[in-house]
């Protein structure tokens, strides 16, 4: 649907520093930008700078989901960041196949940048987690790896009805966690490590050792569950092109289940989440465990839980105004890009505070991140406020290279720059 006319303000109240940014002011941008959806533009760079705040909290010697309820919150908030992220690639391909000359031309644009994006997470992106050449020893299949995996199922997929499609994401989201329950019932060895490459690849996750003397293979992001969400989201993009009051009362109505979905499926405590909160009481309060569903893989609640309140907000996101949303809409624009700039970034902006801190933390930050890593020295960790004051900083920094490529890229969309 095209976005309403505006008049972008400045980013801050400094425009020489982050002047606006203005979609199509570039030759050629126009047309481009006439087609975008300006919700999913903005939902979409709120998740690239909350992902900025979780791999800043990967540097930081931070944990994971710790005890408090700053350290919990400052991690759980960072759980919207995946599900989003497949799900509107999937929109994206979606609204791309609405414009291709044929189904044959968008399953090669999904092919070529999937096997792009699994070749990127095995070279670049492992080296700039790491800062490292041990590729002998150590290699991250992380988020872009299951999102290149993702898009090559998808390449198969476009051929199949919206429907099919639709049966095939939805799906795959309310059966994977009985269907793992079931397998792991049978072999219980599949839950605690002992799982097959294959079931580790596909489902499972964890270390896949290659060959006797090989590099491990640390399989972050499995494909079963996170292709369902790219697949459901390519159908999504159906509804995105209804009339708007249509479309609103039917994302209302998504959001309103999936949250109502959650709280129940979640209070009850029978099916959705192998994290049974009720069960377990590990001196958390009741209210963290409630919320700490399982991302790896991607549990049905947690699914619940992280898109149920995008839908929600996209009906009030495809009207805002102002310097806030213009900032998120750009970064949404290009996310791949942001992705593969911010790692390095903050790598190194980690390294400098290593220096300037003297804290001992620089053997530690050329380890094998984010997985292969053991806990920082002692004295390493930072607080809470400089986490957060690093990310702010990067992700100023992140505007200027984000606004020359999303202009480059609308002067030029039919350029090899359309697979970044």
């Amino acid at each position: 649907m095209p976005a309403p006319s505006r008049t972008p303000q400045p980013v801050t109240a400094g425009p020489i520093l982050f002047p606006p940014y203005r979609p199509g002011h570039s030759a050629g941008g126009a047309a481009a930008a006439t087609q975008r959806i300006r919700s999913v533009d903005i939902v979409r760079g709120a998740v690239m700078i909350l992902m900025a705040l979780d791999h800043v909290r990967v540097f930081s010697g931070v944990p994971a989901g710790g005890p408090t309820p700053a350290l919990f919150l400052t991690r759980w908030v960072t759980n919207f960041c995946a599900p989003i992220f497949f799900f509107l690639a999937g929109t994206g391909a979606y609204l791309y196949a609405r414009k291709a000359p044929s189904r044959g031309a968008v399953a090669r644009w999904l092919a070529v940048r999937g096997a792009w994006l699994v070749l990127l997470e095995l070279t670049v992106l492992r080296l700039t987690w790491t800062f490292n050449f041990d590729y002998a020893h150590y290699l991250l299949a992380g988020v872009i790896w299951s999102l290149g995996l993702s898009m090559i199922v998808m390449a198969a997929l476009v051929f199949l009805p919206t429907p099919a499609v639709a049966a095939f994401g939805v799906g795959t989201i309310l059966l994977h966690d009985g269907v793992a329950a079931l397998l792991v019932h049978a072999v219980p060895t599949l839950a605690t490590g002992g799982a097959p490459w294959y079931a580790a690849l596909l489902y499972f996750g964890g270390p896949i050792q290659l060959g006797a003397d090989g590099p491990t293979l640390f399989v972050l992001y499995s494909l079963f569950s996170w292709v369902g969400l790219m697949a459901a989201g390519y159908a999504f993009g159906a509804i995105l092109r209804l009339e708007p009051a249509r479309r609103d009362r039917i994302l209302l109505a998504l959001g309103l289940g999936a949250v109502g979905a959650f709280l129940v499926l979640r209070g009850i405590d029978a099916y959705g989440d192998p994290r049974h909160w009720s069960a377990a009481d590990d001196g958390r309060p009741a209210w963290m465990r409630f919320l700490n569903t399982s991302k790896y893989p991607a549990s049905l609640l947690f699914t619940l839980m992280t898109l149920g309140p995008m839908f929600l907000v996209m009906p009030a996101l495809e009207r805002a105004e102002g310097a806030a949303s213009d900032l998120l809409a750009l970064f949404g624009r290009v996310p791949l890009f942001f992705y593969l700039l911010h790692i390095p970034l903050i790598h190194g902006v980690a390294l400098l505070v290593s220096v300037f801190r003297d804290d001992g933390g620089l053997h530690w930050l050329v380890g094998n991140h984010p997985v292969m890593i053991g806990p920082a020295p002692e004295g390493y960790r930072w607080s809470l406020p400089l986490l957060y004051a690093i990310t702010v900083l990067c992700v100023a920094l992140l505007y200027w290279p984000c606004r020359w490529y999303a202009e480059q890229r609308a002067a030029r969309p039919g350029s090899w720059l359309r697979y970044l």
